[in-house]
């Protein structure tokens, strides 16, 4: 299915994926994380398909599965990655998608496809603007509303024209009707978690928004949202683009792998789209139809750069719990902490925002 325009999937055998992936061989491992792991195959029938066998079938496990298939089931956008199929065995729980071909963003910016300097200015460009129409399409058009909760390079998967597909709704959450947000265990991954959401576990489709504009900052400069310096020192995106932003050195934040090779004018407008996207207070952040509108130049808004960028500051007890910006597997959650990240940033003077600014606590759910 893979660009969502197709509402065909199907139920698999585990033989037909056992036999797909040469009995989930290590030579077809595409990638692991702490769901499990991720095996390139190829059907009878000649489809290739990327098969995710989650690791260990606890409850915690079955609920993600679960979450999956369902939000996979609902969606249908080009820019999200759809479901291909499903296998259910008396303990062996595994989603098939289609495969894609130029694996993820991360592959890109950071992995093993870096050096190749696939990802022009255009196709950043593109990958960008495709990302933000699927979370759009989340927020706003499919019901429930949907608010992803994991936005990250490595969730970004790319087509074989580098079209973008938002792809692992492990961690999804389904809004009902009239809720504002919702109160829940911190999931995702540090560096893209949003301050409330860190915080308080208040999530809303704000959250989504901030790790998009933590995502579009990535894309734009090449960097990793946590950067590991010498002496273990640890830095945010945010922290380094700060001080660039507020001497207005544009030019300086650009991926140097570009070399030089940008549209000024874009690089302009889409840095003021992250620094909206990235303010500490959720009620300030533009929601997703307002950013794919300003990314596309739609939007007044879009064009009056801001002095400074906010930077939200994890503390360092927390950054030590952190592995993603040295290993890139995505498995650099807060959520095994007793207090979630409660505490664990440092933002001036914020409060609970959901308090402050008078949201009605009667819609919101505890889960």
């Amino acid at each position: 299915m893979g660009g969502g325009g197709s509402s065909s999937w199907r139920i698999f055998t585990y033989k037909e994926l056992h036999a797909a992936t040469n009995g989930f061989s290590e030579d077809n491992k595409l990638g692991e994380g702490g769901f499990g792991s991720v095996y390139w195959g190829k059907t009878t029938d000649g489809l290739q398909i990327a098969v995710k066998k989650l690791k260990a079938m606890n409850s915690k496990a079955e609920m993600e599965f679960a979450v999956e298939v369902e939000v996979l089931g609902r969606v249908r956008h080009k820019n999200l990655l759809g479901l291909r199929g499903y296998c259910v065995g008396t303990d062996q729980r595994l989603i098939v998608y289609d495969y894609m071909p130029n694996l993820s963003l991360l592959s890109h910016l950071h992995g093993q496809f870096a050096g190749e300097v696939q990802l022009d200015w255009k196709r950043r460009m593109k990958i960008a603007i495709g990302s933000a129409e699927g979370l759009l399409y989340l927020h706003h058009e499919v019901t429930p509303h949907i608010i992803h909760r994991d936005i990250k390079a490595s969730n970004v998967l790319l087509d074989s024209d580098f079209e973008p597909l938002v792809a692992d709704f492990g961690f999804a959450k389904l809004i009902p009707e009239g809720v504002s947000h919702m109160t829940t265990r911190v999931k995702g991954t540090l560096g893209y978690l949003a301050p409330e959401y860190a915080m308080w576990g208040k999530v809303s489709e704000s959250c989504d928004v901030y790790s998009f504009g933590i995502l579009l900052l990535e894309i734009l400069t090449g960097k990793k949202p946590i950067e590991k310096l010498p002496a273990g020192v640890k830095r945010t995106i945010t922290e380094w683009a700060e001080p660039m932003i507020i001497q207005r050195r544009f030019k300086d934040l650009v991926d140097p792998k570009l070399r030089g090779n940008f549209d000024e004018n874009q690089l302009k407008h889409a840095i003021n789209v992250a620094a909206l996207c990235v303010q500490n207070e959720p009620d300030r952040r533009p929601n997703m139809k307002e950013v794919v509108n300003m990314l596309k130049g739609y939007d007044p808004r879009g064009k009056i750069m801001p002095l400074r960028i906010e930077s939200a500051k994890y503390k360092e007890e927390l950054l030590t719990l952190d592995q993603t910006s040295d290993d890139d597997d995505g498995s650099g959650s807060p959520e095994d902490s007793e207090y979630g990240v409660f505490g664990a940033m440092e933002v001036q003077k914020i409060q609970d925002p959901y308090k402050r600014f008078g949201y009605n606590t009667a819609v919101t759910k505890y889960v």
